[in-house]
């Protein structure tokens, strides 16, 4: 089976500091994720001066003017402290994603060497953004948030047509409400995207709690992002709907066991309970005390523990044949 892959949105969550970049890659990588993603954009270039801030973040962080872009650029992660947080990846031995949100972060991502490309839900209907993605990653990953099914076939379609492999493509189906409300989540419809688009799947998670990535991945999940932050009382858009150190190392140890109780799919006896087959299953015996000679009926055969002699799914061959021993009641017959 394919290993899922666990990311660590780590996001804005450093809040533009660089400790706390450090502090994030810390938890990510003794919870047991794969990757710890960071976000990489310009906010001159992201969104212009009158954009208004999403409910959740007027919510969580409120201001006079309830400005993005003000918001954005207190968050922006230079290019020195970019070159900083790879380095400390690699020291930490984890790794290193960013999802750029423009052309020049594209470009600069690429430079660093990131070879997966991971689409936020804002830019799937970005045509100019997607084709650069198609060119500039091997891999992609893309989220599908706000998205119509015909939405996510249409991006898919444009990726492949700019240079895209189908097979390095995985759609994650994921809600952007911060918290994504359960009755919200909508999970079947990472199934549906992999019936409709044969393509792999994954599921980015807004939700509060651990169970639904843990489910999206008992359906089929072959990638797993989830938001988490230090402290969740921190000020800032995304930490009161991110995940604390000690749950996402909870959830990744949920996911990993998961992960092996999926199995390969055919049903055989497992190696732990092979040792249990003859203990639990039964056998026919004789039910009085009998001579040799005498004719095995129901009257004088049971079926009972253990399953050393002939199974009961003989029973009919057995019923009619003679005894060819001497039997005390109990004892297991043999032909």
């Amino acid at each position: 089976m394919k290993r899922i892959l666990i990311i660590a949105e780590a996001g804005v969550n450093h809040n533009g500091s660089l400790e706390n970049a450090f502090k994030l890659i810390d938890a990510a990588k003794d919870a047991g994720a794969d990757y710890v993603k960071f976000q990489t954009f310009k906010a001159d270039k992201l969104v212009n001066k009158s954009a208004q801030k999403a409910d959740y973040q007027k919510t969580n962080l409120p201001d006079v003017d309830n400005s993005q872009y003000a918001m954005l650029k207190k968050l922006e992660l230079t290019e020195h402290m970019h070159n900083e947080i790879l380095s400390y990846c690699e020291k930490k031995g984890i790794k290193f994603l960013s999802t750029p949100f423009d052309q020049d972060s594209i470009i600069f991502l690429k430079a660093l060497g990131v070879t997966i490309g991971k689409i936020p839900s804002g830019e799937i209907t970005n045509l100019p953004y997607l084709r650069q993605m198609a060119h500039a990653f091997p891999e992609l990953i893309v989220s599908t948030g706000m998205c119509t099914m015909e939405e996510v076939k249409d991006t898919v379609d444009a990726l492949i047509a700019a240079g895209a492999q189908k097979e390095n493509v995985t759609v994650l189906h994921c809600n952007t409400e911060y918290p994504t409300p359960m009755r919200d989540v909508n999970l079947k419809a990472m199934l549906n995207i992999k019936e409709e688009l044969g393509i792999e799947i994954g599921y980015s998670d807004h939700t509060m709690g651990i169970e639904v990535p843990i489910a999206a991945v008992a359906l089929g999940a072959t990638i797993i992002e989830k938001h988490f932050t230090l402290d969740r009382t921190m000020e800032g858009p995304d930490h009161p709907a991110s995940l604390e150190p000690g749950e996402l190392k909870e959830m990744v140890r949920c996911i990993r066991n998961i992960e092996q109780a999926l199995g390969g799919g055919f049903k055989i006896p497992s190696d732990s309970e092979k040792k249990n087959i003859q203990i639990v299953r039964k056998s026919i015996v004789a039910k009085v005390d009998m001579v040799k000679g005498a004719t095995f009926s129901e009257e004088n055969l049971t079926v009972k523990r253990p399953g050393t002699g002939i199974s009961p799914m003989n029973w009919d061959k057995v019923i009619g044949q003679k005894a060819n021993k001497n039997y005390k009641s109990d004892e297991i017959i043999s032909l």
